[in-house]
Formats: C-alpha cells, structure tokens, sequence
C-alpha cells in the first residue's frame, strides 16, 4: 500500500483495473482475482522489494554441494535471504525501484504470488513448502483488491511521501496514518446476513 500512496499514477492504474474488471456496483470476489493482473503485478513487486520475513526457514544440506561456486559441506544450514534475493541487481533491473509493470513483461503474473523461478520468495516450495500458498495468496488479493475497490487512499496533510527505507520488511518503524475515503454506494458498506 505505501508503494502505490508514494507512487498515485500506479494507485491510479490499479483502482482503475479494479473498476474495469469488477466494476463499482459490487465488491470484488475470489473468481475476479485471476482477471486482475495488474493488481496482481503490484502484490508480486511488494513481495519482491519487502517480503514478510527477511529469511526462508533454515535448510539442511544432506551431502557436499557447491551451488554458485560456493561449497556447501553435509550438514551445513542454509538460510536463503529473502531480501537479498528480491533485490540482487543481477536478476532485476534497477532492483530497488517499485514497478509492477516488469511482472507484467515477463508473464509470471499469471502464477499469483508464487514465483516459479525463485527471483524472490513469496511461499517456500518443494516438499516442505507452504501449504497454504494457494489460501495465503487469495487470502492477500482479496484483502488488498477490497481495500483499493472500496476507499480511496491518500497520504495526511502535510506528508508527500513516506520512507520506509529504514525496513527490510513489512513492519515500519512508527505508525502509518492514512485517509481513507469511502468510494462506494453506502450500499456497498452494509453488513450481510
């Protein structure tokens, strides 16, 4: 969400997709987030530049291997960094620069939050990886797609821009203020039975 208030052109682009593909006469449901790619290319650039946790659980190597001209003895435990990892400039452009958009060229939106490649880590894979990548990641497109469908968000008075660069995470140093404006019939707002 900071990302997209620090940057109003692609707030804009992502509200607009919102409209287009769901409209503003109902809320968002699970069979819509497949048709967001944009949204989805957002989520997937968050991920990528501040991923929940700066580390993957702690592997171990069950024989000597050298991976990227690194010998790894039996027995070692392996961290991947999470953070390092999403922002090596030998695998993105201009690593520390938020652009949906390079998710958008390469056509990996259309594998939600998971990376197929490992160029960042959303959910750990392979035989012990997160169950819940499928339910984690309709879970956080509702959330986030419900959010921008139904308010429109705006930095407080006096604020332009917020930093955040003092994280390598999702946790902020102080507290985020924002203003949200209900953009919906209040129709919209009540609850259902």
């Amino acid at each position: 969400m900071i990302e997209l208030l620090n940057q109003p052109k692609i707030l804009q682009k992502a509200v607009e997709e919102l409209d287009e593909v769901v409209g503003r006469d109902r809320l968002v449901q699970e069979f819509d987030i497949p048709n967001l790619k944009y949204l989805t290319a957002c989520m997937r650039e968050s991920f990528r530049l501040h991923p929940f946790s700066p580390f993957n659980l702690p592997h171990v190597s069950i024989s000597d291997i050298v991976v990227g001209g690194y010998f790894i003895p039996k027995g070692s435990q392996i961290l991947l960094c999470r953070v390092g990892l999403g922002r090596n400039p030998r695998i993105w452009e201009d690593p520390m620069r938020f652009d949906p958009e390079r998710h958008l060229r390469d056509e990996t939106v259309k594998f939600g939050l998971s990376e197929p490649s490992l160029r960042f880590i959303t959910f750990t894979r392979g035989r012990r990886g997160c169950i819940g990548s499928s339910l984690g990641t309709n879970i956080t497109m509702m959330l986030f797609s419900r959010l921008l469908q139904g308010f429109s968000w705006s930095l407080l008075s006096g604020i332009t821009k917020i930093d955040f660069s003092k994280t390598d995470d999702l946790f902020l140093p102080k507290p985020l203020h924002l203003h949200a404006k209900p953009r919906l019939s209040h129709i919209m707002y009540q609850p259902t039975n």
